[in-house]
């Protein structure tokens, strides 16, 4: 199957790479249905992009890149909702959001996505820790 995305071009895709959120995402909870594809211009991030919609496609990072002691439980109702059996399974990864300058761009800590990779299941989380910002800057430094 094919996708035709606003930004990305085509991208190929087979009902095994569609990843379902039973609730949808905020923001987009008629939304269901997605695929997860890396940047071709910077494999840091990657794009979860709705099936759905082809203008919906959120700009995703691996936290750990950001902050290396990020951690955090998953509850046992995500557990098993996504039904996952083994650390193994688990996918985390957080939105980012663009600036046109890169000092400015940003990612949210406080709310990961889980993706149970074996199940192709997903969810965001939103996390009850106050050490975690909802805009952590991506790049850190001299400005």
């Amino acid at each position: 199957m094919e996708l035709v995305t606003k930004y990305h071009g085509v991208k190929a895709y087979s009902d095994e790479d569609v990843i379902v959120f039973k609730k949808g995402l905020p923001g987009f909870k008629e939304l269901k249905n997605f695929i997860i594809f890396p940047l071709e211009s910077n494999e840091v991030f990657s794009i979860l992009h709705s099936i759905e919609d082809s203008e919906v496609g959120l700009v995703l990072v691996s936290p750990f890149t950001i902050a290396a002691d990020y951690e955090f439980k998953i509850p046992d109702t995500y557990t098993k909702e996504l039904q996952i059996a083994s650390p193994e399974q688990v996918l985390v990864l957080t939105t980012v959001t663009l600036s046109s300058k890169i000092e400015n761009m940003t990612t949210n800590l406080k709310a990961p996505i889980i993706i149970n990779i074996k199940e192709k299941l997903g969810e965001q989380l939103i996390l009850d820790n106050d050490k975690y910002k909802i805009k952590e800057p991506l790049f850190k430094g001299d400005k």
